[in-house]
């Protein structure tokens, strides 16, 4: 994809505050900071989504995730880290390049970054058939 700002600052193309570069990887600060150290954690190819990006780069990204969490509890204080992901629209995926968004936390932050999500009625037995073809 030629025209995806993150494929650009992948390839550095165009300017990026990038924290983390391996061969496969590419973690930078988003421009638009939301707390202390928000980071973004792409693939340097261009994936749009869970559904598109190949099991062993996601778990790359997983992996630079967890070394990232690492040192931002070293580094600069963190205390906890929320990793956050959206695939397709429905589920308010913005940007059609798959990233995780870190979101350092630390005490008394005051953040509340879990959803609050109406109370449903689900027949779970039918659900459970449903997913295990049955």
């Amino acid at each position: 994809m030629t025209d995806c700002s993150f494929c650009k600052i992948a390839r550095w193309e165009a300017l990026g505050w990038i924290v983390y570069e391996n061969t496969s990887v590419v973690a930078l600060f988003p421009k638009d900071m939301e707390v202390r150290g928000h980071t973004l954690v792409i693939p340097k190819e261009h994936y749009a989504d869970l559904y598109d990006i190949p099991e062993e780069i996601l778990s790359e990204l997983i992996r630079v995730s967890k070394k990232l969490s690492l040192a931002y509890r070293e580094k600069i204080g963190a205390t906890g880290m929320n990793i956050l992901h959206a695939s397709w629209t429905d589920a308010q995926q913005s940007k059609k390049h798959f990233h995780f968004h870190l979101l350092p936390r630390f005490k008394d932050d005051g953040l509340d970054t879990w959803p609050k999500l109406p109370e449903i009625q689900v027949d779970k037995d039918v659900l459970f058939a449903q997913l295990k073809g049955e």
